[in-house]
């Protein structure tokens, strides 16, 4: 039974705030030579731009279920979606680097609560038995964002110019406004669960550090002693979270969650694995316009084959894991996509375009394949009580990972840089080609963790498979 006009508006609504995140998770990627040349930057030294968005949004997710109860899921959505636009303001009127790195923040404040809250509201509209239907129509603009994405991004880029990118979603956001109003159920605020702010701060302190050192040792001279000193402050953080979430009875992530194995595995691998993937949706855009001389668009839509081979690859997931188990398909995919990196070493002037299509399609398909099978391994086995801390604490891995992937691929490509500006005159391109295989390498590193499942473990066609933030 389709469900009333009501219902429809508010899942469309959703659809639509989870499109606009995901969508500017890929967007800039492909305006970041264009943004460099207008604010006096180099295009390798624009990666804060993409980690301040996504390490917002790690810090962030933890706090929106809290901030819900607090002022009523109606009033946290509809803030929410005016602080994206007015982030996204801010961006298209920065006019340095610093500015356009903050207002990135601000944009990713709102944006992280944009897909948790929807969900919620979701829960909250259907009966239970409707929910997973009504979450798999949400999903769907979340997978064309990434899709449209670099495309979208180059071709405004170069057609107006990059301030569009983020201009695009005021009109959108505004009418988001409006419908939230309309169509989102008042709610009165609710009791707030005690929220654990010492263990939040300790995990916001730890991240942080992590990816700020992360960022930072791509620079040179004494910069490098404190950006370590940053690295151990960071690490240290995540220690102290562990040990205050021993003894407190409501912690923000429970220490309770790593005694189910296919979680602590799942979450342990998103992360490392996610390094190498996360990095490549930063570098391919820049080598093709850097060191190939591709045109903004021409860059975005290089980039279809690989989003295309993610869709398609979708449909077959299921009955890959369940013929050859989550072990033997993440351990062969792993290495898969560490080969699929470290073979963008093989890119050049001169190799065919073909050739460069099928290795985007072809890496396309195995991150598809990737991301399904470690988020559903990691969620499989939790149960009602431990699902939706979980769920939370893996969406916060997921874009964690997705900072430090850009952070590390950044960190080898200025280090490469550096060492080929002695050997070889002004060409970026030998500095690019050994990152992908760093990349490529520490992507079938992560392998060794998947190797510590259970081969009998296989997948059911009744597992509901997470919402994608990859």
């Amino acid at each position: 039974m389709a469900p009333p006009p009501s219902q429809r508006s508010l899942l469309w609504l959703v659809a639509v705030g989870f499109f606009m995140q995901t969508l500017d998770s890929t967007i800039v990627n492909t305006a970041l030579p264009s943004m460099a040349r207008d604010l006096g930057e180099s295009p390798l030294r624009m990666q804060a731009v993409v980690i301040a968005y996504a390490l917002t949004m790690a810090i962030v997710i933890p706090a929106s279920g809290w901030i819900a109860d607090r002022l009523g899921l109606r009033r946290a959505y509809f803030m929410s979606i005016a602080i994206f636009a007015l982030g996204s303001l801010g961006c298209a009127l920065a006019s340095s680097m610093n500015v356009l790195v903050l207002a990135r923040v601000v944009q990713g404040v709102g944006g992280a609560m944009l897909l948790p809250l929807g969900r919620l509201a979701v829960l909250r509209a259907f009966p239970r038995e409707q929910f997973l239907k009504a979450m798999s129509f949400v999903a769907v603009p979340g997978l064309i964002g990434p899709l449209i994405g670099p495309t979208l991004g180059g071709w405004l880029s170069e057609a107006v110019s990059w301030h569009w990118i983020f201009l695009i979603n005021i009109p959108i956001g505004f009418a988001g406004a409006i419908a939230t109003l309309r169509y989102m159920r008042e709610d009165r605020p609710r009791e707030a669960v005690p929220f654990d702010f010492a263990g939040y701060a300790l995990v916001a302190i730890g991240m942080v550090s992590i990816s700020i050192s992360l960022e930072g040792l791509s620079g040179m001279g004494s910069q490098r002693a404190a950006m370590l000193v940053l690295l151990v402050f960071g690490l240290a953080g995540l220690c102290a979270y562990w040990l205050h979430a021993a003894r407190t009875p409501r912690p923000l992530f429970s220490p309770a969650l790593f005694q189910v194995r296919t979680y602590t595995i799942g979450v342990l691998g998103n992360l490392f694995a996610r390094l190498g993937i996360s990095s490549m949706p930063f570098l391919v855009p820049l080598l093709l316009q850097v060191s190939l001389g591709f045109s903004p668009l021409e860059a975005g839509m290089t980039m279809i084959p690989m989003a295309l081979a993610a869709l398609i690859m979708k449909r077959f997931i299921t009955q890959l894991i369940t013929r050859h188990g989550y072990r033997n398909v993440l351990v062969t995919n792993t290495l898969l996509v560490g080969a699929m990196i470290a073979g963008f070493a093989l890119v050049s002037p001169e190799q065919p375009v073909w050739l460069r299509t099928v290795q985007l399609f072809l890496l396309g398909a195995v991150n598809s394949v990737q991301f399904t099978a470690m988020n559903t391994v990691a969620l499989k086995d939790l149960d009602h009580a431990t699902a939706s801390s979980g769920t939370s604490l893996l969406s916060v891995v997921q874009m964690l990972a997705m900072s430090l992937g850009v952070a590390t691929g950044a960190a080898l490509l200025s280090t490469f840089e550096n060492a080929f500006a002695e050997t070889v005159q002004a060409n970026a391109l030998q500095a690019f080609q050994a990152t992908f295989v760093c990349v490529g390498l520490i992507t079938c590193a992560s392998a060794w963790i998947f190797w510590q499942l259970s081969p009998q473990i296989r997948s059911t066609e009744t597992e509901e498979e997470p919402v994608e933030m990859g």
